[in-house]
């Protein structure tokens, strides 16, 4: 038996490959229709600091693995007495936290986009003018694009400051951005690492619109950035699946976050890949090799939000009957239980040869459904 903190899709998408692979699982998550819990071998329906229910974890699974970055550090230092627990919540501390992980990219060299660390009210006073325009990031809790306010002069910097209710920030200096990319790849145990290939990301409102695989940009800057994501993780002693998402700009790479668990720019490696990046985080919690993956197809991905389950404010389901089982158009439904704007309600992949047709097509379709 495993277990799995988080009942979202990324843990549904472990709770499946370790089924494949003939493993149990355990997931615990508030949420009575959470998407892993449904399919998962046993649901526990408590919070991630219950004590009992972490203590059943304990007395029946072998290990545990996250599925997202805001569980409690304090919850996996309770597991990681007497439970193996896949990544560390030392590891997990650094980067749930955009302060400390700041601190931890500039200290060990990475590079990154100027910052100014913002703690009170008085810390603002340290802020010059030539950072703007900037983004105000809230340092915990914040992810696909929440908790997160563009300024462009010290006047909007407090208004920002003030609506996240004066809660540590960190503000960054936005960068002219040539590409997005990231990296996922895994680490074992024994520090054995493997990754797939470059992703190229498009974002809208924060949330990540489209990922293109093999990213479009040179050898040399996937080269570098591979180095750098196998070092961050080196350098957490970090055990599991893990991404780096990295910023181009004027031709330099950046680092910009580190996600601790899978990502959904590593979604497409399920359909284009013969080891998806499920399947390694089972391999890296269970202490079973590393199985280092080819991309057997070219890829485009694209996620679903809860807008086109909406036309004109009217709930109006998309028609999901454009995908018809092809290999090459894969339809991916989360299973969640209520559709909202800005939700992740799925992602669809699309397979093939010339990854500019392939960027082409998955447009026509997400336009249909947009319509539809």
């Amino acid at each position: 038996m495993l277990g799995m903190l988080g009942g979202g899709q990324l843990g549904r998408f472990f709770v499946i490959a370790a089924q494949n692979i003939g493993y149990q699982v355990t997931v615990l998550d508030p949420d009575k229709n959470s998407p892993a819990g449904a399919i998962a071998d046993v649901h526990i329906c408590a919070g991630y600091e219950d004590i009992l229910a972490l203590t059943k974890m304990k007395e029946t699974c072998l290990a545990v693995t996250t599925e997202f970055e805001n569980i409690p550090a304090a919850t996996l230092e309770f597991l990681e007495e007497g439970l193996i627990v896949r990544p560390s919540s030392k590891a997990v501390s650094v980067v749930q936290n955009r302060i400390h992980e700041k601190i931890f990219l500039r200290d060990n060299n990475f590079p990154v986009g100027e910052f100014v660390i913002i703690t009170d009210v008085a810390s603002l006073g340290l802020v010059k003018n030539d950072i703007y325009p900037a983004i105000l990031k809230i340092a915990q809790f914040g992810y696909d694009g929440k908790g997160q306010i563009h300024v462009n002069n010290y006047k909007e910097l407090e208004a920002a400051y003030k609506k996240f209710s004066y809660k540590p920030c960190i503000l960054e200096r936005k960068l002219s951005l040539d590409a997005e990319i990231s990296v996922v790849l895994a680490r074992g145990h024994d520090g054995e690492k493997i990754n797939f290939p470059v992703v190229e990301n498009h974002h809208v409102s924060g949330i990540l619109d489209i990922s293109i695989v093999p990213a479009r940009v040179s050898n040399a800057l996937c080269t570098e950035a591979v180095h750098y994501a196998e070092k961050v993780a080196s350098q957490l002693n970090y055990i599991g699946v893990i991404a780096v998402e990295f910023f181009i700009s004027n031709g330099k790479i950046y680092v910009n976050e580190v996600a601790p668990r899978p990502h959904n720019s590593g979604h497409y490696t399920m359909d284009a890949c013969d080891f998806n990046q499920f399947d390694e985080q089972v391999f890296s919690l269970t202490g079973t090799p590393l199985k280092n993956p080819k991309l057997i197809k070219n890829a485009v991905m694209v996620n679903l939000l809860g807008d086109i389950w909406f036309k004109n404010e009217t709930l109006s389901p998309p028609n999901l009957d454009l995908f018809d089982g092809s290999t090459t158009e894969v339809l991916h439904i989360y299973g969640k239980s209520e559709a909202r704007a800005g939700r992740k309600m799925g992602h669809f992949t699309v397979t093939g040869d010339n990854v500019t047709n392939l960027e082409l097509r998955a447009k026509e379709i997400k336009d249909l459904l947009s319509k539809n």
